[in-house]
C-alpha cells in the first residue's frame, strides 16, 4: 500500500545449534538508497546478500541495518599434518644420526617438537548455512519496519491530501476573481488614456492598443489551468502503487514556479496575499513530501 514513509524501525530474531541472529533495521529519510550493514567479524562475506534482500523491499531511505550473533560461534580446529615436511624432517635426522654414528631410531617423539609440521587453525562457520537462518531473523525485521513505513504513510497521505485540497480552494478563490480583476485592469488603463487625451496629442488607436494588451497581461487562466492539472497530478500520484515521493517533490516545483507567475501578473493585493498563503501550502505540503518513498 502506498505512498510509504521511509521512517520505520524492524527487529526479527533466528536461532540454529546455539547460535542465535538478531537483525535490527532503521530507516529515516533519504534520496536515494543509502544502506549501511554492520556484520560481526567472520560473517562478513554474507554482506552482499543481505544489501541485495533489502533493495528488493525498499526503494529510498538510508537504511541502517545491525546485526549480531549470539552463542558458539566456533565450528572446531582443523589439524592438518604437512607430510611433505615430515620426510624432509625424518631424513635429516636419519642422516645425522648416520654421520654421527649416533645410536637408536628417529621415533615420533624426536619429531613432534619440530616446527610446522603439524599446523591449526580455526574453521570458519558455513556462510551458506548461516545466510538460510540469517534470512529468517532479515524478513522478520523488514516486515515489521515495511507496516511502520506504511502506517505512517497512510497518516502523510491524509494529511497531504488535506493540504491539497486547502490549496486548490484558494486556486478556486483566485480563478472567481480574476475576471473582475481584469476587468478593473482594463477600466483603469481605459481612464488614465482618456487623462493622457486630454493633456497630450497621442494616437488613440495606438493607446487603446496598448491597454488592451497590458489587461491581457494580467490573464493568469494558463497559469490557473496549468495548476488544476498539477492538483489532479498530485491526487492520481497519491492513489499510486509506486515509490512517487520523488515525482511529488518535483511536482511541488511546479506549483511554486505556477503561483510565482500568477503572482508576478497580477498587482493586486488581494492576490499577494493569496499568494503569500499558497506558497505557505505548498511549503507545508514539501516538508511531508521530504519523508514519502
Amino acid at each position: 500500500m502506498r505512498p510509504r514513509s521511509m521512517t520505520g524501525f524492524g527487529r526479527g530474531e533466528a536461532s540454529v545449534d546455539g547460535r542465535t541472529w538478531t537483525v535490527e533495521i532503521k530507516t529515516v529519510n533519504h534520496r536515494f538508497l543509502d544502506q549501511r550493514v554492520v556484520l560481526p567479524r567472520g560473517v562478513s562475506g554474507l554482506e552482499e546478500k543481505v544489501r541485495k534482500m533489502i533493495a528488493t523491499r525498499l526503494d529510498r531511505g538510508r537504511v541502517e541495518v545491525n546485526i549480531v550473533l549470539q552463542g558458539d560461534t566456533s565450528a572446531g580446529v582443523l589439524l592438518q599434518v604437512n607430510m611433505d615436511l615430515a620426510r624432509q624432517y625424518h631424513r635429516c635426522l636419519e642422516e645425522v644420526k648416520s654421520t654421527l654414528e649416533l645410536g637408536g631410531e628417529v621415533t615420533i617423539a624426536d619429531m613432534l617438537g619440530l616446527r610446522d609440521l603439524i599446523s591449526h587453525q580455526e574453521e570458519g562457520l558455513d556462510l551458506e548455512k548461516e545466510w538460510i537462518v540469517l534470512k529468517k531473523a532479515l524478513t522478520p525485521a523488514l516486515d515489521e519496519c515495511d507496516r511502520m513505513r506504511e502506517q505512517e504513510g497512510q497518516a502523510l497521505k491524509q494529511d497531504l491530501r488535506k493540504r491539497l485540497q486547502a490549496f486548490a480552494r484558494l486556486v478556486h478563490i483566485i480563478e472567481g476573481d480574476v475576471p473582475d480583476i481584469v476587468q478593473g485592469r482594463t477600466l483603469e488603463l481605459k481612464a488614465r488614456i482618456e487623462k493622457l487625451l486630454t493633456e497630450v496629442d497621442l494616437d488613440p488607436a495606438r493607446l487603446a492598443q496598448e491597454a488592451a494588451f497590458m489587461a491581457d497581461k494580467a490573464d493568469v487562466t494558463e497559469e490557473i489551468v496549468r495548476l488544476r492539472s498539477h492538483i489532479d497530478q498530485f491526487e492520481t500520484f497519491l492513489d499510486s502503487d509506486e515509490p512517487v515521493g520523488r515525482r511529488l517533490d518535483f511536482l511541488l516545483q511546479e506549483f511554486l514556479r505556477e503561483v510565482n507567475t500568477l503572482a508576478s501578473k497580477i498587482s493586486n493585493g488581494t492576490i499577494a496575499h493569496l499568494g503569500v498563503e499558497m506558497k505557505n501550502e505548498i511549503e507545508k505540503l514539501r516538508e511531508q513530501v521530504q519523508n514519502i518513498e
